[in-house]
């Protein structure tokens, strides 16, 4: 028997399934990585290039939240997303390249754009 999300009839079943089948699909990856990162260099041409491909992972969800948002986020108008997404860059970069300067910037702008417009 294979193991499906409805195949065990018990409350607690979802939950264990989501956590099984999101450690095979992420945290195999993160092991992996561990054991073989010790052998890597960090100047390596395959180094660089899975920065790379994680780099452009990441700004491609950014993207896809900003400009095919889901759910409540559609309500947003897409200058207020762009608006917040650009102003917590700036605040990222003068800011001392700090994440949590951007990330903190970025969220009030839109926190208060959202309240305004969308109320």
């Amino acid at each position: 028997m294979n193991p499906t999300f409805t195949s065990i009839d018990a409350p607690w079943w979802p939950a264990v399934y989501i956590l099984i089948a999101g450690f095979v699909a992420n945290d195999i990856w993160r092991i992996l990585g561990v054991v073989f990162s010790g052998r890597m260099r960090e100047d390596s041409e395959i180094f660089g290039f899975v920065k790379a491909v994680a780099t452009a992972l990441v700004a491609g969800v950014i993207a896809e939240l900003i400009l095919f948002p889901g759910g409540s986020l559609a309500r947003a108008p897409l200058w207020l997303r762009v608006g917040a997404a650009v102003i917590g860059f700036a605040a990222y970069r003068l800011g001392s390249n700090r994440i949590l300067v951007g990330v903190v910037a970025g969220e009030v702008v839109f926190v208060i754009g959202w309240w305004l417009v969308v109320g």
